[in-house]
């Protein structure tokens, strides 16, 4: 057959031509299985190429919701026995749980701490561990840590995170038939226990059965929990988008809604749910774009409809779900506790014991105080050594006195506050506050703390600091002023001990007291760069008053700071205190950039180059490492390669009016799968931007979506033909392209499935050992589960043993 087929008569859609099981969207929208705009119901079709005519699936019993809740509820069962197995061992503090065991005691606790995740799956670990009865006094200090010894319920707390990574299985089987996937039986072996599954979610087994994700999700870590809502907003957003053509129906708000609600509690995970966020919206602003077009039949104001419950269900609401998080999280968090000293001192003061609110007193004229810099927690210090007249650059200092930043209680580190104007003999009048002007006199030297238009040692750019010796013309007075900026103070506030974080500004110049971690060279005594910062208004140029250590008159003021009346917590704003946790969290992840034994980069997470030492034990030769089952992952990989591949060549194809592939297989591909796609570069390709600590795990939720393109790109090679229709039909629906289709399987691909799925089991069961951390492996069994070279394993035997043990077999 030449050229096009003659034009069908468009159809109305019926309601029972939707299958129980059928997906988001037609064939034709960057989300799944969309339709596309009306232009594309035209009655043209592939040139060469004749549709098949309607017939009934060979196993019709396959397509029914039962039989997919039956085959749901067999993979949940086989998810939770892979994951449940030995969750007892080991039974000590593995990998990360020193910090989210941790984090769950302090919740138990109720004491406040800093991390630079959100609390969502935090808040749950606290509450599973308060259901199971643990009393948050364990406190996870280091890996190895015995939870038997100290009676931890380790187990119920590792219940919860296998229970959401065995969730997870069937939630993204669902994803699959939903997106309008075909079924059929599938045998897989007696080892496996698995009676019959969709032979499109082999791709579903290999998650089922990845080494990976069944060690990440039996441990008390927060990658279960991402995962787990990561996926249930991809199925919560193509339920909706199957109900396009009921829009404003209560179950389209619904699925409107619980997408949103979804894409908050990923966010509120990690925060890398972002990225979650950005696949819904990819899709969402393609929606809208189609919604758009005159041919739609939509009036401007009734897109403005659609606009405003998109961000009403995807932002707005998401918004409000996830600043509960924060909400529960500090009314949960209410007293002291490690993380005070990371917030400012109006949200320390929130919180019931804190030192602020025992220990916080006014400073005055003549005292003599301790400065201690707020990020690196050095004191500013001084001594009798100068400067080197002649820096290791060439450049030339004062040759002044040192001033330097050091970490320990010195009397170099006293200074006295000398007033800049007059003061009344008693009261109050003699209280410093935010934005007065004083001088800092260094009461071991009897100098004067200075800044002038010299460059610091190590920054050329910034001021040098150093001290400066009266004399009787007063001719470096001006150079010694400063104003004391109190933050959020107002005008005439007083300056505190403890709480009055302020910046320290050079009146003459406007330089800002500042210091960093690098450190000075010999001639300092390798102690912390003191310099003047020419932004007043960098964060990081934050100190405050660590003790009083005297008066005027020389006397002991300790007692002003220790004995005073109790006072009550303050109450501030929760936006504000949401703000600036938010912001610190941010900041604090993007500044995670230290070197770790087992940090590796995006490019290696797909073919599994290197995996993770968990946790090990030398005397029984037992370790957990952290890796995924190389048949899985490498095949998630090429279906990747295969799919730009196919799609490359057609688009090359029909440039030269040939048309390889149908439209409507095209378009599935393009659309279905090409969303899925779009899910893996959200989660995968914003990694290469960042520049902190990033590990194998980082790609489970990318690893999730590459196992949906799998499926996606199977589907194509056993078949030629689409599951169709598969939204909800409405009686207001346009007419449909082409005629209804199921999908057929051969015997061929079946086989083929066996045989892989055996290949997925079998290297599930030899890696095993190292999943489950048992049992022990002598150097030559370990040495034969080093796949690849790369793999840095405990306990490999050296090449001469493994012969030795090799020839004794």
């Amino acid at each position: 057959m030449s050229g096009q087929q003659p034009p069908r008569q468009r159809r109305p859609f019926r309601g029972d031509e939707s299958s129980p099981g059928s997906a988001s969207h037609s064939a034709r929208e960057i989300v799944p299985n969309s339709t596309g705009s009306d232009s594309e119901h035209t009655d043209a079709v592939n040139a060469g190429y004749e549709r098949q005519a309607y017939r009934p699936s060979r196993m019709p019993y396959m397509e029914t919701t039962r039989f997919g809740w039956i085959v749901a509820s067999a993979l949940f069962f086989i998810a939770l026995v892979l994951r449940f197995y030995k969750i007892n061992h080991p039974d000590q503090v593995v990998f990360d749980e020193v910090h989210f065991g941790k984090f769950a005691a302090y919740y138990i606790l109720r004491e406040y701490y800093f991390d630079v995740h959100p609390p969502f799956a935090k808040l749950l670990f606290g509450l599973v561990g308060w259901f199971v009865g643990f009393d948050g006094k364990f406190d996870f200090t280091s890996i190895g840590d015995s939870y038997s010894i100290h009676q931890v319920p380790y187990i119920g707390m590792r219940s919860f995170p296998a229970l959401l990574g065995s969730l997870t299985v069937p939630i993204v089987f669902w994803i699959m038939k939903e997106s309008g996937y075909p079924t059929a039986i599938a045998a897989f072996s007696a080892a496996l226990v698995l009676f019959g599954k969709f032979f499109l979610y082999v791709k579903r087994l290999s998650f089922l059965t990845d080494n990976a994700h069944v060690a990440q999700t039996r441990l008390i870590l927060l990658d279960a929990a991402l995962v787990f809502f990561m996926s249930l907003s991809l199925l919560a957003y193509i339920k909706f988008r199957k109900l396009r053509y009921h829009e404003f129906s209560p179950k389209w708000w619904g699925w409107l809604f619980a997408t949103g609600t979804f894409l908050a509690c990923t966010l509120g995970c990690k925060m890398v749910g972002l990225f979650t966020f950005l696949t819904v919206g990819i899709a969402v602003l393609v929606d809208l774009w189609q919604l758009l077009d005159i041919r739609k039949g939509l009036t401007i104001e009734q897109f403005y409809r659609h606009f405003a419950a998109r961000a009403l269900g995807l932002i707005v609401w998401p918004a409000i779900v996830y600043l509960s998080f924060f909400w529960a999280h500090f009314k949960v968090l209410k007293y002291s506790g490690t993380g005070d000293t990371f917030m400012s001192p109006a949200f320390q003061e929130t919180l019931a014991g804190n030192e602020l609110l025992l220990n916080s007193q006014e400073i005055r004229y003549y005292d003599t105080i301790t400065l201690k810099h707020k990020d690196t927690k050095v004191f500013l210090h001084s001594h009798e050594d100068l400067y080197p007249l002649r820096y290791d650059d060439g450049r030339i200092s004062s040759q002044g006195q040192q001033v330097t930043g050091y970490p320990h209680n010195d009397t170099n580190n006293w200074w006295q506050i000398i007033p800049t104007k007059a003061l009344p003999a008693t009261g109050r009048g003699r209280i410093v506050r935010h934005k007065d002007t004083i001088q800092l006199l260094h009461v071991k030297t009897q100098s004067y703390l200075l800044t002038h238009d010299v460059a610091s040692p190590l920054m050329p750019t910034n001021q040098e600091f150093t001290t400066w010796y009266p004399d009787e013309e007063n001719s470096r007075y001006a150079d010694t002023l400063f104003n004391v900026d109190v933050l959020e103070a107002l005008d005439g506030e007083p300056w505190k001990s403890k709480s009055g974080h302020f910046r320290l500004i050079h009146v003459p110049t406007k330089v800002c007291l500042w210091t960093h971690a690098k450190a000075l060279p010999e001639w300092a005594f390798k102690q912390q760069e003191i310099n003047g910062n020419k932004n007043p208004q960098d964060r990081s140029a934050t100190w405050f008053v660590e003790d009083i250590i005297s008066d005027e008159t020389g006397e002991d003021q300790r007692n002003r700071t220790t004995k005073v009346e109790e006072k009550k917590v303050k109450h501030r704003n929760f936006f504000k205190k949401f703000w600036e946790l938010q912001s610190l969290m941010l900041a604090h992840n993007a500044g995670l950039t230290a070197s770790h034994p087992y940090a590796t980069g995006p490019i290696n997470w797909p073919f599994l180059i290197s995996g993770i030492s968990f946790w090990t034990e030398n005397d029984k030769k037992q370790q957990v490492y952290f890796i995924g089952n190389v048949a899985s992952w490498w095949a998630c990989s090429l279906s990747l390669a295969v799919l730009l591949g196919v799609m490359t060549t057609d688009a090359i194809a029909r440039r030269r009016a040939i048309n390889p592939i149908p439209d409507d297989i095209r378009g599935r591909l393009l659309n279905n799968a090409g969303f899925f796609v779009i899910a893996w570069a959200c989660h995968y390709f914003p990694f290469f931007l960042m520049s902190r600590q990033l590990f194998l795990h980082h790609y489970l939720p990318a690893h999730i979506a590459s196992a949906l393109v799998a499926g996606s790109v199977m589907n194509f090679i056993v078949t030629e033909a689409i599951e169709f229709p598969i939204s909800h039909a409405s009686t207001t629906a346009p007419a449909r392209r082409y005629p209804r289709t199921h999908t057929d399987i051969g015997s061929k691909a079946i086989a083929f499935m066996f045989g892989y799925a055996g290949l997925l089991f079998g290297l599930f069961l030899y890696i095993a050992p190292l999943t489950y951390g048992t049992p022990g492996l002598e150097g030559h069994a370990v040495n034969r589960r080093r796949l690849l070279n790369t793999w840095t394993l405990h306990f490999q035997a050296k090449e001469h043993e493994t012969v030795v043990a090799e020839d004794a077999d």
